[in-house]
């Protein structure tokens, strides 16, 4: 019994590494995610892009802000204001990631002996993020404060007033939820398309499509119409679900998100029939589609900042269209996000879904050839 055993546990190891495509999954995938994972899927937030809005130039408040400018490893300023109105529009588009209004009053109160206020703007959207940006902030204040008690006769300090935008409580679920309404979004639309030639290619219809008039541009059209309409209204149901049950807000325009959904949608399908077209199986399809998904999850900034992100990785950021999405969905929701902040993310999916269902395309003539 033990030589029969011996024996299929042998040929089993010797059926999967002789498999080119098994001996492939097996070893390149797992390196390769270990590689992006390790990069990408950090919650560091290091090198943060700051705005600097002073109106107190005096000495002190001068002092303090040359401390944030030289935490070049926590935060980098790239901005420097004289008007609410452009902090405003550059923290919508993200621009900045936090910025450091110091009063005209902020020197006299502390040389009067009396709290002087340091107002901290932050893009709540990421509340995870924005949370580690106030402590360091804090820290950062919390080191004057100590230092200058030391060394000053009065013993006043400087108060940290903490402003979130677009997400004041820091609630977690107004961040994760809409990103997650384009991740479920898109595991669907990619395993309806993913699956629907491998399908037929196993039960053995596919080779009667190929033989009937259709052309390879009505097939696309055929097996698109079909999963964009699924997508379209699971995306809705997802999005009506986490507004009604979780009550997450939605300060944007419904259009706005509903053409983000379609092209994101298309998007996605043409990935999923390039699957789908060099599967032989249903399993194939499948592990494509895991194989594809976990790392565009973590190169979408789901959960991580993408540009916390070594470079080469945030190179690769750019091919995904989740990422766009990603951005898109949560400006939509947690901000009035207009038509020309949006569209750095349409047209991105747009080029995406060009190309893949271009290359989809091919890919079926090239069978009726």
């Amino acid at each position: 019994m033990w030589r029969r055993i011996r024996s299929l546990i042998v040929k089993e190891f010797l059926t999967l590494w002789k498999d080119r495509k098994s001996r492939f999954v097996l070893v390149v995938p797992p390196i390769i995610q270990l590689l992006l994972f390790a990069n990408a899927a950090t919650f560091e937030v290091r090198e943060v892009d700051v705005g600097i809005w002073q109106e107190d130039r005096a000495a002190l408040a001068t002092e303090l802000l040359q401390r944030f400018e030289g935490a070049g490893n926590t935060f980098r300023v790239v901005r420097r204001y004289d008007n609410p109105r452009a902090v405003e529009d550059d923290i919508a588009a993200q621009r900045v990631k936090a910025v450091l209004h110091v009063g005209q009053d902020f020197s006299a109160d502390l040389l009067a002996g009396r709290p002087a206020r340091l107002q901290l703007l932050l893009d709540g959207r990421r509340s995870n993020a924005a949370l580690i940006v106030q402590n360091y902030a804090a820290q950062i204040v919390e080191r004057f404060n100590r230092e200058r008690a030391l060394s000053a006769s009065r013993g006043a300090s400087v108060n940290v007033e903490t402003r979130a935008w677009f997400n004041p409580n820091y609630d977690s679920r107004w961040f994760i939820l809409p990103g997650l309404t384009v991740l479920l979004t898109m595991v669907a639309t990619l395993l309806i398309t993913a699956l629907s030639v491998a399908r037929e290619r196993e039960l053995g219809t596919f080779d009667q499509l190929l033989v009937t008039p259709l052309r390879p541009l009505e097939i696309l059209v055929g097996k698109t119409v079909p999963a964009l309409v699924i997508g379209f209204v699971e995306a809705n149901v997802i999005a009506a679900v986490t507004v009604l049950a979780f009550g997450v807000p939605f300060a944007g325009q419904v259009a706005l998100f509903w053409v983000g959904i379609v092209l994101f949608v298309l998007a996605a399908i043409g990935v999923g029939l390039v699957i789908s077209s060099l599967a032989r199986t249903q399993q194939q399809a499948i592990l494509g589609v895991f194989l594809l998904m976990s790392p565009a999850t973590v190169l979408s900034g789901f959960t991580t900042p993408i540009a916390n992100m070594p470079d080469w990785c945030q190179a690769l950021t750019r091919a995904n269209p989740l990422r766009y999405m990603m951005e898109l969905s949560r400006g939509v929701f947690l901000q009035d996000l207009g038509w020309s902040l949006a569209w750095p993310q349409l047209w991105p999916m747009i080029v995406i879904a060009a190309v893949t269902l271009s290359y989809a395309t091919w890919l079926f003539g090239r069978k009726l050839a």
